[in-house]
């Protein structure tokens, strides 16, 4: 698909959520080479090693943190241009019958509730942004066409819940210019995907640092992967 990119950031800012490391960590970077401010969100701060990254302590679970959070780069910077949504957990592996209730809260807290949450407080200045952009990243396991077999319950309903939030953001907010999109990054070698993981974490992160490149008036409200639309 044919699309607008800003060729580089330069003078936006952006928030990455679960940015110490994998996928997260990887984004925030790349924000960083193309020009951006970037916050890295880390519920220890410590544990981002990035010097050249903003680090902010941000445990999408705690509403206090996400307050804080963005007041912190708004009073700092006076604006916010692109959320990435990507901090998460894998939950019970078990199917739903055998999974424990304690993780499947945990999970829908970080990967469902917390994005909801965290974008609630960014979209007033999301808004006042020239095209914001909020990336969700999301997974193939989260798509209903897809199907869901396989355990891992919580994860997969957080996901599919996620991607609920990207087309809700779309139809609620797209005519006022924000771009929602959800990305899949697929099978990537991290600590949640493992070593026998198909993918690098460079390829996890493609798409959704493409997607917080997408300049004013690029599509919302769908799901990607490796730079392609898939089904919901």
């Amino acid at each position: 698909m044919d699309v607008e990119l800003h060729d580089d950031l330069d003078g936006q800012v952006a928030l990455v959520t679960g940015a110490t490391r994998g996928i997260g960590a990887q984004i925030a970077a790349e924000l960083v080479d193309l020009g951006a401010t970037v916050y890295a969100g880390a519920r220890d701060p410590a544990d981002v090693g990035a010097a050249d990254q903003r680090t902010i302590e941000l445990d999408v679970t705690d509403d206090a943190e996400i307050e804080a959070t963005v007041e912190r780069i708004v009073a700092e910077t006076g604006r916010l241009d692109v959320l990435v949504n990507n901090a998460g957990i894998g939950g019970p592996s078990e199917p739903l019958h055998a999974a424990s209730t304690a993780g499947i809260d945990a999970t829908l807290a970080t990967n469902l509730r917390g994005p909801t949450v965290l974008t609630k407080h960014a979209l007033p200045f999301l808004l006042d942004a020239d095209g914001g952009r909020v990336v969700t990243v999301s997974s193939g396991m989260g798509a209903l066409a897809e199907g869901m077999d396989g355990g891992s319950p919580a994860y997969r309903i957080s996901k599919a819940g996620v991607n609920g939030l990207t087309v809700y953001l779309d139809g609620e907010y797209g005519s006022d210019g924000l771009l929602a999109n959800a990305a899949s990054p697929g099978w990537v070698r991290t600590d949640m995907g493992g070593s026998e993981a198909t993918r690098s974490v460079a390829a996890g992160a493609d798409t959704p640092v493409w997607l917080a490149r997408f300049a004013p008036g690029n599509p919302g409200g769908r799901f990607w992967r490796d730079r392609a639309t898939v089904e919901w």
